[in-house]
């Protein structure tokens, strides 16, 4: 599956695992609350984001909320790795419908609480890691409640709920996800307020600048030089900073200009993204009684399909890419969940979260979605644009 960008986003390092060894030893040393138990548990991941990544993992305590089968699988990745607790909020009770797709719920658990029959499964991927449940519904909570966690993660949720828990997220400086899965289809959407990381990459014959602006949303802020033992390689460490649009204003926002400007680029852009757009648009119209348009309402087709379409002519894209087909793909696979797009979007969110809590690597700038009939994921930067900027 190919996972590709509207804007251009770095690649990563390559791992060389020639100076291992002494690299850990080093690290550990610094690290000193790390057991060597640990060292040993996840030397695997370790070999591939240093001690100092793994760290800051254990330490972290993760907020998900609603346990359907999306974050089954960003809390078993999260758990793997070895983050530090997790904390999962849902009130819902477990139905037959969960067992199709659910792997951290059993027959046995139909009528309890979806997180607390989760809870037992996902502790046993790894004793370590200190597990906590939270039966009340979230949007009862108040904004203080989320302070504690380093990342809070919303998965289906309607956009009046996501917007509220992200101003939270904002007013306790903590990073932020929303992500949903339908059938085939997902998104995932990212506020990290400001966020610092590191690329190592080989040094170049052309000098990296510091405060080069790259994008409109990054820039570089400092970069150091090490040399490799074997004392001929120079790899440079780029300090890049991500600057960050809450939900409530990205929602709104338009496609890059880069993108749009050309036909030939904007007939490449999915029309999920302006599917996704809809399904929020849609839940806050005064008419919408339910989260998500029947498939079998003849009065919900047409009143989303007309949402859509005016969702596609906002972002500036051309009108023979939104097709009624694909309009009617989507509106069947709504409120399905299929296990290979589950497991593929919460691997992905699950990554990001341990980039960011490491600060290595690019992270998603901010919603990428996933088709998984094309077996496609592409992120688009959706940023309102400056005062005085050309629409």
């Amino acid at each position: 599956m190919a996972i590709s960008e509207g804007l251009a986003m770095d690649g990563g390092a390559m791992f060389d695992g020639g100076d291992y060894a002494s690299n850990t030893v080093t690290a550990v040393a610094q690290a000193q609350t790390i057991s060597a138990d640990e060292i040993a548990l996840y030397d695997r991941q370790i070999r591939l984001w240093g001690v100092k990544a793994q760290e800051k993992l254990r330490t972290a305590h993760v907020l998900i909320i609603t346990m359907k089968a999306l974050a089954n699988e960003i809390a078993k990745n999260l758990v793997l790795a070895g983050v530090g607790a997790v904390t999962v909020v849902d009130h819902e009770l477990v139905t037959e419908e969960d067992l199709c797709s659910q792997f951290l719920v059993a027959e046995d658990d139909v009528g309890m609480n979806r997180a607390e029959a989760a809870k037992s499964r996902l502790q046993k991927l790894n004793p370590r890691v200190q597990l906590h449940t939270n039966t009340t519904d979230i949007r009862t909570q108040p904004s203080s409640f989320f302070s504690p966690f380093d990342i809070i993660i919303a998965t289906h949720l309607d956009l009046h709920t996501l917007i509220g828990i992200n101003a939270s997220a904002r007013a306790s400086n903590r990073a932020f996800y929303a992500a949903e899965a339908h059938g085939f289809y997902g998104y995932m959407f990212s506020d990290l307020i400001r966020h610092e990381y590191v690329i190592e990459r080989e040094r170049s014959n052309v000098a990296t600048k510091v405060g080069h602006q790259e994008t409109p949303t990054r820039s570089i802020i400092d970069v150091s030089t090490k040399r490799e033992a074997n004392n001929k390689t120079v790899i440079e460490l780029v300090t890049k900073q991500e600057l960050y649009t809450p939900l409530m204003l990205a929602h709104t926002a338009p496609l890059p200009k880069e993108l749009v400007g050309s036909r030939r680029r904007a007939k490449q852009i999915s029309p999920l993204l302006s599917c996704f757009k809809a399904l929020w648009d849609w839940q806050q119209r005064p008419h919408s009684f339910r989260l998500l348009p029947a498939v079998s309402d003849f009065i919900d087709v047409q009143s989303f399909t007309r949402i859509a379409v005016e969702a596609h002519k906002e972002l500036g894209l051309p009108p023979e890419t939104l097709t009624s087909q694909f309009l009617g793909n989507f509106l069947q696979n709504l409120g399905s969940e299929l296990s290979p797009a589950t497991a593929f979007l919460g691997g992905q969110l699950a990554q990001d979260v341990i980039n960011v809590l490491g600060q290595r690597e690019q992270p998603v700038q901010n919603f990428l979605c996933f088709d998984g009939l094309e077996s496609k994921g592409v992120v688009y930067a959706l940023h309102p644009r400056k005062e005085g900027e050309e629409e």
